[in-house]
């Protein structure tokens, strides 16, 4: 099955869901005066997301693979971010290892589809014939 929108990825998928999950987290109370903590998380669940679907658009296999790169460089400062939330008690240790859960598991789909798109692109390049 060829995958014709970036809304049928299931990274972005993923990355989707995790942009609400963070949305969700950074309304509530405990987090009402850190403006500076809600807005980098909402930023870079954002970036996950957008990066997933703007590498998707461009058609080209070398630019998605680096969209994919940076859309997965962006879970891991989303995993220092929960760090720093969880160590101003903003969240519990469940829902911290719930989230947590959830960002490696996104980061290891885009993970996945970054080796897919680089493995298609290396059979779909044709061979060239040294010269003599």
């Amino acid at each position: 099955m060829k995958v014709e929108r970036f809304e049928d990825l299931i990274a972005w998928q993923k990355a989707r869901g995790l942009n609400k999950t963070v949305y969700r987290l950074s309304t509530r109370q405990q987090f009402q005066n850190d403006f500076s903590l809600i807005d980098q998380m909402r930023r870079c669940s954002i970036s996950i997301m957008s990066n997933i679907a703007e590498g998707f658009d461009r058609f080209r296999p070398t630019e998605f693979r680096q969209y994919l790169s940076i859309a997965k460089g962006s879970c891991a400062e989303l995993r220092s971010q929960l760090y720093a939330a969880f160590d101003a008690t903003y969240i519990e240790k469940q829902e911290f290892d719930r989230v947590y859960a959830d960002i490696v598991e996104t980061a290891r789909i885009i993970g996945a589809l970054r080796a897919a798109v680089e493995k298609r692109s290396r059979i779909s390049r044709p061979s060239v014939a040294p010269s003599t």
